[in-house]
C-alpha cells in the first residue's frame, strides 16, 4: 500500500480551505455582534472578543496545516472542530439558561452562526481524521475512517436538531407579553450611579434612542431584540414625573413613551442598578438612559 500524503494534497488543501473560510465566517458574524450589540455587557463581551480572536487565530493555523506533517495538522483540524462545536454550545446554553446573568435572544445572525459553526465542525473534523491521520497508507485511513465518519456524521446531526430546537424555544426579544401589551408597564425611578433615572417594574433602566422621533421608533428588527420596547400604555410609579405616553410602532404594536421618548429596555442590563446602555452607539445611533425630568 503506498503513502497518500503527498497525493492527498489537493484534496487537503480544499478541506483545508473550506474548513478556514467557515471559521472566518463565523468568526465574522460573531465581530459585527460585538460591535452591533454585544460589547458593552459585562463578562460577555470580552468572551465574544477573546472568541473572536481564537476564530481568526484558528483560520490562520487551519490554513497553514495544509503543509504541516501528521501529527501537526491533525492537532490543529481537531482543534478548529472543536472550537467550532464549543461555540455552538455557548451559544445554545445562553440560550436556554444563560450564561454569567445574560440571556441570549434569538436572532438571524446567530442562527446562521450556528449552522456555520456545524458545518465548520463536519468538515474540520474530517479533515483531521482523512490527512491528519497518523497511518498513512490508503487502507489505514478508510479503516479510519469507516469507524470515525459516522459518529461525526451523527454529532453533526445532533448539533443542528439541538440549535433548530433551542432557536425555537429561545428568546424572541422583539415581541410584547400579553401582560404588557394589554396592561402596560408601571414605570418607576430609582438612583443609579447618582442619577434619578426611569425604570421598568423589575428595576431595569430604561432607554431613549438617538434616532427616534416622538411619533415613531426607528428600532426594529434585530435592533428590538437588543433593545427590547417597552409595550403598552405606562403608568406612573413612585417618584415618576413629567409626561407618560404612546406610540404605535412600524409593527402595530403600542409603545410606551416618556416626554415624547419612546422607551426601551437593554439585554445588557440582567439587574436593578445596572446601565451598561447609556451613552453607546449601536445600531444605528446613540442610546442614553431616561432621567427622571424636575
Amino acid at each position: 500500500m503506498g503513502s497518500i500524503r503527498g497525493a492527498s494534497l489537493p484534496r487537503r488543501s480544499l478541506c483545508g480551505a473550506v474548513g478556514a473560510a467557515l471559521l472566518a465566517a463565523s468568526g465574522a458574524i460573531h465581530l459585527d455582534l460585538y460591535l452591533t450589540g454585544y460589547r458593552t455587557i459585562p463578562t460577555i463581551g470580552w468572551l465574544f472578543l477573546l472568541q473572536i480572536i481564537a476564530a481568526f487565530a484558528l483560520v490562520v493555523l487551519v490554513l497553514a496545516a495544509i503543509w504541516l506533517p501528521s501529527p501537526a495538522d491533525l492537532v490543529v483540524n481537531a482543534s478548529g472542530a472543536l472550537f467550532a462545536l464549543a461555540t455552538l454550545g455557548g451559544y445554545l446554553l445562553s440560550l436556554r439558561v444563560g450564561l454569567f446573568g445574560f440571556r441570549e435572544v434569538r436572532t438571524t445572525a446567530g442562527i446562521v452562526a450556528g449552522v456555520i459553526d456545524v458545518a465548520a465542525f463536519a468538515v474540520l473534523a474530517v479533515a483531521a481524521v482523512l490527512f491528519g491521520a497518523l497511518p498513512s497508507t490508503t487502507a489505514a485511513v478508510t479503516a479510519l475512517a469507516r469507524r470515525t465518519m459516522p459518529a461525526i456524521a451523527v454529532v453533526s446531526v445532533v448539533a443542528l436538531a439541538l440549535l433548530g430546537a433551542d432557536v425555537a424555544a429561545g428568546q424572541g426579544g422583539s415581541g410584547p407579553s400579553s401582560t404588557s401589551a394589554s396592561g402596560g408597564q408601571t414605570v418607576k425611578a430609582a438612583q443609579i450611579n447618582g442619577v434619578a433615572v426611569l425604570t421598568n417594574a423589575k428595576g431595569l433602566t430604561l432607554y431613549w434612542f438617538a434616532p427616534d422621533t416622538s411619533t415613531m421608533s426607528r428600532c426594529t428588527g434585530d435592533c428590538a431584540t437588543y433593545w427590547p420596547p417597552v409595550y403598552g400604555q405606562p403608568k406612573a410609579g413612585s417618584g415618576v414625573t413629567g409626561t407618560l405616553g404612546t406610540i404605535t410602532r412600524p409593527d402595530g404594536t403600542t409603545q410606551a413613551t416618556y416626554d415624547g421618548h419612546p422607551l426601551y429596555t437593554y439585554i445588557g442590563d440582567s439587574k436593578p442598578g445596572q446601565a451598561s446602555g447609556n451613552n453607546i452607539d449601536l445600531n444605528g445611533g446613540f442610546w442614553y438612559e431616561v432621567k427622571v425630568s424636575g
